[in-house]
């Protein structure tokens, strides 16, 4: 029984997104990052295996971008380093969301935060902030 209660926690990455996940993701892609960093903390608090790592990684990169939109380079680059850790955990696809790709874009926001350094992160390319996107559902 254990082995399947250990089981059923790790597989929710593979369920479908539910609509706080969904309302999130549209926080985090209009820039309202603070109020994605609320919305996961709440799925956050009940869940344990990878999704528990996938709310905490993307929750930290939402906050990531509230500190460097205002002006907080540490706790920017902290959190977008602690986030990717914990998405590294969560596997490529959890309830349908590209992990790979916010991992990607987050390391690249990273790499530009770094080298713009904490006088001109500012200047950072629009572009460079990272989006949540969702894949194809599974055909089984």
């Amino acid at each position: 029984m254990a082995r399947q209660e250990e089981r059923t926690a790790l597989d929710t990455c593979e369920e479908s997104p539910s609509g706080e996940l969904l309302r999130a993701l549209g926080e985090f892609n209009r820039g309202d990052w603070f109020e994605c960093h609320e919305t996961l903390e709440e799925l956050w608090a009940g869940a344990s295996g990878n999704i528990r790592d996938f709310f905490q990684g993307t929750l930290q990169i939402a906050v990531a971008l509230h500190h460097w939109r205002n002006g907080n380079f540490k706790g920017a680059i902290l959190l977008l380093a602690s986030g990717a850790e914990y998405l590294r955990r969560a596997g490529p696809v959890c309830q349908r969301v590209d992990v790979s790709q916010l991992l990607a874009s987050a390391g690249r926001l990273e790499d530009a935060l770094q080298a713009l350094g904490p006088a001109r992160m500012a200047e950072l390319d629009p572009d460079l902030v990272p989006r949540m996107r969702l894949v194809g559902a599974r055909k089984d």
